[in-house]
């Protein structure tokens, strides 16, 4: 058999010597069939721990041995970290040259290269820039403006969270108008039809554009996708449970020539529903590919046994999932501790003591522990008790430093520079430093664009030509417009580096910062120092360096490519932002109905799944021990809410379960749910028993307020027909001025409220329009309700 023959068939090709590749005998037999079956289409469904970066890395340099060039081998990630450690890794096995010539990167920076070499079959220029989603958002509001559409009414996040759903289910301006049903779907309409224009305008995409691009070029330009078909002739697809429908269709594009596609993912791990990833991408492989094969690796490296038995009994509820069983050769180890508090107060402080106990005791540092949390809002309590306590932390996931405002403005004149037409970018910082050139000049000046169908950047240039506007701003425009031409025609003259120093120096920014001689201005001259640094840096480093390339790899930046967990500080983190990472210590904390799962889980499968998945995922970030906390009471919304434990609590073995009080001492596990109860607590000292006593006689005082706290936006789903937003719902049910019958209401009846479903009456307080009833519901805990408001249906 040829060595072409031994590559289609997956057969591993031996050596001269008769002997495999060295970097291969470490592999269990699961991973070694990852690694060496490398013809036709392969599932890797890699449980948490199972050295899935591992197997990939592997797999590749296997690739490499037998021959196949690094220029045919396609690695998709999710982070540009993850695409920079693979290439690492592979050098170190396969050698330098080889390790940095495979296309490894994430979906948008590799299609972001390949869009570069095809712009022009799309109508774009190569020069083409890439809109971030602070970018996207500052184009809405400035289309909203011009539009007239309040931004109180409906929020520029919602309208660009609207769109970026309709483009990853590959949906048009047109179909998305056609399809609209509500008020904020159908302005979402009209904005997302004139945010296509703009783009177009300013020779711009944002990050759904570089696959919805990638996919129209390659489906409309047969030579272009015969074109990757031929180069990319393996394709690895990393994280693929969290795909969208978009990148879906470009791997299924891609791997249709050869159909050599291997892609790894954990469906247990999808986490990703609300940004529109798609659960079926994975569950359905083998439909897609009949002739796939399928490798489990089930394998733990990370997690001890009892950390494991639980993550494994929680996800096993879920219906939608591809059956594995992980295990683990690692030690037992200690049981999981549940934290049971009367407060959020107190649930922090039990947190950062039992945190102090254990560094203190079993010699942990502050980087061994991460604190991970459901929504953003839970970290303020547990801030406040770190700071108290001197503890160092940092929150991962937080501001970037390419988000401030100072590199945000010297990255739009590199940008403008490197592509004129982007008003965007020139509008950012037409008056920074300020220039003279007011509010009603700049209108002035869009205006004239408009009407003359002409860039913005053009109209600045013949300013002088605009007779609405004064003779000072008509002359600053022109000298905005020639400084912003120098420089443009500078930059392919002299290197990115230079040109960077040169150019935002003329533009007085750093002078503006320095002569305003206060902290906050030395602070911001100093970020635009680094960046310049940054720019130097990269240049030193690349071949042939370009600011189009540079500023590509900055917009392309996400907030796992800089987390960094390695600095001497407790990390805390959303769920989501804890995805690929893990500490020997975890808590997890709030694990009450209504918070986690959040509420909407209550009535809706699918969402329960997507939470029991995330709960999943913050189970196995944890090595050595897992603390798992809820509070009795918690503000929410601005209000005091009363919650139960999380229904997910319930699914862990009790076994590997131990049960401790907020301040150290033994507790009693909470009371295993059989049908409906009372939202109470058994707990070792019976204090939510009293904190209950306590809201009874306060309520009856009318010592309470009466609001329901709001319900989140749901983020439109990928496998259900788009729902109408919330904020539409809670108009109907909190600003409603029809009165609703609440004569058959009374202590103990069962009632049903549309957005928290069924629950008992436990108290009713108040006359007239100030009638109220404290309500016990089964998915959220007490809630306040004015009746008024609340239209409470009586049920039994």
């Amino acid at each position: 058999m040829s060595k072409l023959q031994l590559v289609k068939s997956g057969t591993p090709q031996p050596r001269p010597n008769g002997a495999e590749p060295e970097f291969l005998k470490g592999l269990n037999p699961a991973q070694y069939k990852a690694a060496t079956t490398i013809a036709g289409p392969v599932l890797i469904v890699a449980g948490a721990g199972s050295g899935k970066t591992r197997v990939l890395t592997y797999r590749i340099a296997y690739l490499l041995s037998q021959g196949v060039s690094p220029h045919n081998i396609l690695a998709l990630t999710f982070t540009n970290k993850a695409a920079a450690e693979m290439k690492e890794r592979i050098a170190k096995i396969a050698g330098e040259g080889a390790g940095h010539r495979v296309w490894a990167g994430t979906f948008h920076s590799v299609f972001a290269r390949v869009l570069r070499s095809e712009a022009e079959h799309l109508g774009y220029t190569k020069s083409f820039t890439i809109y971030d989603a602070d970018d996207a958002l500052s184009l809405i509001r400035n289309i909203m403006a011009s539009m007239g559409i309040s931004q109180q009414q409906f929020t520029p996040q919602s309208i660009r969270s609207g769109i970026s759903w309709a483009k990853n289910q590959m949906m048009s301006p047109h179909e998305y108008a056609l399809s609209a049903n509500t008020l904020p779907e159908k302005q979402t309409g009209a904005i997302y039809h004139e945010y296509e224009k703009r783009l177009r305008a300013n020779n711009a995409m944002d990050f759904d554009d570089l696959l919805l691009n990638m996919i129209r070029v390659l489906k409309n330009q047969p030579e272009v996708l015969k074109k990757y078909q031929e180069l990319f002739k393996y394709i690895l697809v990393d994280e693929y449970q969290d795909t969208n429908r978009a990148q879906y269709v470009a791997i299924q594009l891609l791997a249709s020539g050869h159909k050599n596609l291997c892609v790894v993912g954990d469906d247990a791990q999808s986490i990703y529903r609300w940004r529109g990833a798609d659960i079926r991408n994975i569950l359905d492989f083998q439909r897609d590919y009949p002739n796939a094969e399928v490798v489990r690796l089930e394998q733990n490296y990370r997690s001890t046994k009892n950390i494991l038995a639980a993550a494994d009994a929680v996800i096993k509820n879920n219906q939608g999932q591809i059956k594995k069983t992980l295990w683990t050769e690692n030690a037992e180890g200690d049981k999981i501790t549940v934290l049971g508090c009367p407060s959020d107060r107190e649930e922090a402080e039990a947190i950062v003591t039992v945190l102090k106990r254990q560094m203190r005791e079993k010699d942990f540092d502050p980087k061994d522990f991460a604190i991970i949390y459901r929504t953003n809002a839970q970290s303020q309590q547990i801030e406040d008790s770190l700071r108290r306590a001197n503890v160092p932390y940092t929150i991962v996931s937080g501001v970037s430093f390419y988000k401030r405002k100072e590199v945000k403005d010297t990255l739009a004149y590199l940008r403008l520079a490197v592509n004129p037409t982007d008003s965007e970018s020139l509008l950012r910082i037409v008056n920074e430093p300020a220039r003279a050139l007011g509010k009603t000049s700049i209108q002035a000046i869009q205006l004239y664009a408009q009407e003359n169908n002409i860039p913005l950047f053009e109209a600045f240039k013949n300013a002088t030509k605009i007779s609405t506007i004064q003779k000072r701003a008509q002359i600053s425009s022109v000298q905005f417009s020639q400084l912003i031409e120098k420089f443009t025609l500078l930059k392919d003259e002299i290197p990115p580096a230079e040109f960077a120093v040169q150019y935002i120096e003329a533009t007085g920014l750093l002078r503006m910062y320095k002569e305003q001689e206060t902290e906050d201005a030395l602070d911001r001259w100093n970020n635009i120092q680094r960046l310049l640094s940054h720019i130097a840096e990269y240049s030193a480093r690349t071949e042939n360096p370009t600011l189009e390339e540079y500023l590509e790899q900055i917009a392309l930046i996400s907030d796992l490519d800089i987390t960094d967990t390695t600095k001497d500080h407790v990390s805390l983190m959303t769920l989501h932002a804890a995805k690929g990472l893990e500490f020997p210590v975890v808590f997890i904390a709030g694990l009450e109905q209504g918070l986690f799962p959040l509420g909407k889980a209550e009535n809706d499968n699918e969402e329960k799944e997507e939470e029991r998945r995330l709960f999943y995922v913050g189970i196995t970030r944890a090595r050595e021990k897992l603390f798992l906390t809820y509070a009795e009471r918690r503000y929410r919304f601005g209000e005091l809410s009363y919650s139960r434990p999380s229904e997910f609590l319930e699914e862990i073995d009790s076994t590997v379960l131990e049960y401790e009080g907020a301040f150290g001492m033994p507790a009693a596990a909470p009371q295993r749910r059989t049908g409906f109860q009372s939202p109470g607590f058994a707990t070792g000292n019976n204090t939510f028993k009293n904190a209950n006593n306590e809201v009874f006689k306060n309520f009856q005082s009318g010592g309470f307020k009466s609001n329901s706290a709001p319900a989140s936006r749901p983020a439109f789903k990928s496998s259900q027909p788009r729902q109408p937003f919330y904020n539409d719902i809670q108009k109907q049910e909190y600003h409603s001025q029809i009165p609703v019958n609440t004569g058959a209401l009374k202590v103990g009846v069962r009632v049903k409220h549309q957005m928290f479903g069924e629950g008992r009456v436990e108290a009713i307080n108040g006359e007239g329009t100030q009638k109220r009833a404290l309500v016990a519901f089964q998915s959220v805990g007490r809630k306040h309700l004015m009746l008024q408001y609340a239209k409470l249906e009586v049920i039994g």
